[in-house]
C-alpha cells in the first residue's frame, strides 16, 4: 500500500506539472507570432494574387535596407514566413485548421521523422508513458475528413467536342477566423463528433460508452458554445470563384475535382468537390464512348441511285458524304474519324456512325407502278 508521503509527492507532482502546463500556455501566447492574415493585412478570404501583393507592400515597408527602426528586421521576417506559409497550399491549410501551434508540429513531424513533441515529451521524462491525456501519445488517429460535395455539371455535347472553360461562384462554409479561441478542454472528446465516457455497470466494473456530440471538435477538445469571438458559430460562409476546366472529349459521369474545397469543419480535413459531368440530349447526334451516331432520312429514290449529302459537325465544319449504289432500310455507314475527341492521350477522334432510314412513298399512281415495274423487271407488261 503506497505510504502517505508517497501519495503526497505525487500530488505534489501534478501540481508541479498542472503549474507547468499553465505557463507554457502564457509563454506560447505571449511569443507566438501575429495572426498570419493580420501580419500581412489580408483576410482569410484572400486569393494568391491578393497575398502576394499584400507581401510585396509589407516587405518593402518593413525591409531592413529602407526601415532603420528597431524591431523592422524582426518584422520583416515574420512577413516573409507568413507569406511562405500562405502561399503553400499544405501550410496555408495545417495552419488555418491547427494555427501556428499546429504548423510548428508539422514541420518539426518533417523535421524529426515523427515523435510525440511539445508536452508529451515533458510528461514522459516523469513516467507519464501515455502522454498528457488528450496528446498525442495514445493510439494515433487518422484525421478525419468532412464529406464530399458532388455537383451537377450540365453540358453540351459541342462543349465536349470543343473543349470549354467555365466560371462558376460556389459557396461553402469556412472556419471563423478565431476558431481556436472558441475551444476548451474535455478529455472525453475522442475526436470530431465523437464523446467517451466511463459507465459503471456493476460495482466495480466500468465500461466505456461512445456518443454522438457534435460540441466534440478533436480529441481533448470541445467546442465553447456562446463564443464571443464566433457568434455565428464554428463556421461562416464564403463565396469562392472556381475556374472549371472541361477538356474535349470527357465523358458523362466523369468528376472535376476540386481537392479540398468542401465545407471545413474543426478537426477535420476539407473533402473535395467534384462537378460531375451530365452531357445534354443533342438534337442530331448521340454519343457512345469516342463515337458519334446519326440517323438519316432519304427519299426511296436516293436510296435506289446514290446521293451525296453535306453534313454539318459539333464545332460548324462541314463534311460530304457520297454514296454510290443501292442503300438498303436501316444501313449503317461508317466515316472514319469524324466521332468525338479520344481522352486518355490516345490522340484522333472516334467515328461516325450514319443509319439510312428509307422513306418510302405511301402511294403511287398507276403509271408510276408501270415504269417500275417495268425498269425493274424488264417485262414491260401492262399487268400489276
Amino acid at each position: 500500500m503506497p505510504s502517505l508521503r508517497q501519495s503526497s509527492t505525487r500530488t505534489m507532482l501534478t501540481q508541479f506539472l498542472l503549474t507547468l502546463l499553465l505557463l507554457h500556455t502564457q509563454i506560447h501566447r505571449i511569443t507566438a507570432a501575429e495572426d498570419f492574415y493580420k501580419l500581412l493585412g489580408i483576410t482569410r478570404k484572400a486569393t494568391q494574387k491578393e497575398i502576394k501583393k499584400a507581401y510585396r507592400s509589407k516587405s518593402l515597408e518593413f525591409h531592413p535596407d529602407k526601415n532603420k527602426n528597431e524591431g523592422a528586421a524582426e518584422k520583416f521576417a515574420e512577413i516573409a514566413y507568413a507569406y511562405e506559409v500562405l502561399t503553400d497550399e499544405e501550410k496555408k491549410n495545417i495552419y488555418d485548421r491547427h494555427g501556428e501551434e499546429g504548423l510548428k508540429q508539422h514541420e518539426q513531424r518533417q523535421g524529426q521523422g515523427g515523435g510525440h513533441g511539445g508536452f508529451d515529451d515533458i510528461f514522459s521524462h516523469f513516467g507519464f508513458g501515455g502522454g498528457f491525456p488528450g496528446g498525442g501519445g495514445g493510439r494515433q488517429q487518422r484525421e478525419q475528413s468532412t464529406p464530399n460535395i458532388n455537383i451537377p455539371l450540365r453540358v453540351s455535347l459541342k462543349q465536349l467536342y470543343l473543349g470549354d472553360t467555365i466560371e462558376v461562384e460556389y459557396v461553402r462554409q469556412t472556419l471563423c477566423v478565431n476558431w481556436q479561441e472558441c475551444m476548451k478542454a474535455n478529455q472525453e472528446c475522442q475526436g470530431p463528433g465523437v464523446k467517451v465516457r466511463m459507465q459503471q455497470i456493476a460495482p466495480g466494473f466500468v465500461q466505456q460508452v461512445q456518443q454522438r456530440d457534435e460540441r466534440c471538435v478533436a480529441r481533448g477538445k470541445m467546442w465553447s458554445s456562446n463564443c464571443r469571438v464566433c457568434p455565428d458559430g464554428q463556421t461562416q460562409s464564403e463565396k469562392i470563384d472556381l475556374t472549371i476546366d472541361l477538356q474535349k472529349g470527357m465523358y458523362p459521369g466523369e468528376p472535376i475535382t476540386f481537392d479540398g474545397v468542401a465545407d471545413e469543419k474543426p478537426g477535420m480535413n476539407p473533402g473535395d468537390l467534384n462537378f460531375v459531368i451530365t452531357q445534354e440530349k443533342h438534337e442530331y447526334y448521340h454519343r457512345d464512348g469516342d463515337h458519334l451516331y446519326v440517323t438519316m432520312e432519304i427519299p426511296l429514290v436516293d436510296a435506289l441511285t446514290g446521293f451525296k449529302h453535306e453534313f454539318e459537325h459539333l464545332d460548324g465544319h462541314k463534311f460530304i458524304v457520297n454514296v454510290d449504289g443501292v442503300t438498303e432500310c436501316d444501313h449503317v455507314m461508317r466515316v472514319s474519324g469524324k466521332g468525338m475527341p479520344r481522352r486518355g492521350g490516345r490522340g484522333g477522334f472516334g467515328d461516325l456512325f450514319i443509319t439510312f432510314d428509307v422513306d418510302f412513298p405511301e402511294t403511287l399512281t398507276v403509271e408510276q407502278k408501270k415504269g417500275i415495274r417495268k425498269i425493274l423487271d424488264g417485262r414491260g407488261s401492262d399487268e400489276l
